[in-house]
């Protein structure tokens, strides 16, 4: 996860919201926590939507599953 924080903290620094998508979905993949695992994704959620990135769509749809939709 390390390596994975580090590739985060350079996407943010950089500015390269495209990556930050990919990293943060990544991350959700990684934790063994639903909890940590929605945050994750909904911080790649809320950059591909600013984005207007088509992977919005599959992040939504992973959020509503696990009931994080008001």
């Amino acid at each position: 996860m390390k390596a994975l924080d580090d590739m985060l903290l350079a996407a943010h620094e950089a500015g390269d919201r495209p990556a930050l998508v990919g990293l943060y979905a990544q991350a959700a993949e990684t934790v063994n926590d639903m909890d940590a695992a929605c945050f994750y994704l909904t911080h790649a959620y809320v950059f591909a939507l600013e984005l207007g990135d088509r992977r919005a769509t599959a992040l939504h749809a992973r959020l509503k599953a696990e009931g994080r939709e008001a």
